[in-house]
């Protein structure tokens, strides 16, 4: 739950910041790829939380296998698109420091993945695995 929370917590804060910014950054055609980067990763992201709807739990259940949208061919957009987003803003912040935090982000990620993995397996067996097979992280 804590990991959701900062996240999220993370997320807002760097959208709000980079609103805030983006008349005064000098725009280089590294940072329009971090700047696409970022918009790109914030709206997926939103879009994935509201495909996933009702099916959302801060702890791995299975209420429901998602396999529609985004989810037709990712199993994780919400974890792809968080990281996405926050690796778009370290580009156009030039603030490489905080590449480090995102580096430990990632793997806390795939544990919690690879945990929701196992309950849906569990849960939904083998229509979770032909799911599984067609789709990417």
């Amino acid at each position: 739950m804590k990991a959701n929370v900062i996240t999220l917590v993370v997320i807002v804060v760097m959208t709000v910041w980079l609103a805030a910014h983006v008349g005064s950054v000098a725009w280089t055609p590294v940072k329009v790829v971090g700047g696409v980067m970022a918009a790109a990763g914030v709206v997926l992201l939103i879009v994935a939380r509201l495909q996933l709807g009702a099916a959302f739990s801060v702890r791995a259940k299975a209420k429901k296998l998602v396999t529609t949208g985004l989810y037709s061919r990712i199993r994780n957009p919400i974890y792809v698109f968080s990281a996405m987003f926050l690796v778009g803003i370290v580009i156009v912040s030039e603030r490489w420091l905080l590449l480090l935090p995102i580096a430990l982000l990632i793997p806390m990620q795939v544990v919690r993945a690879r945990r929701e993995a196992r309950v849906l397996s569990e849960a939904f067996g083998e229509e979770y695995e032909r799911y599984k097979a067609g789709t990417w992280f």
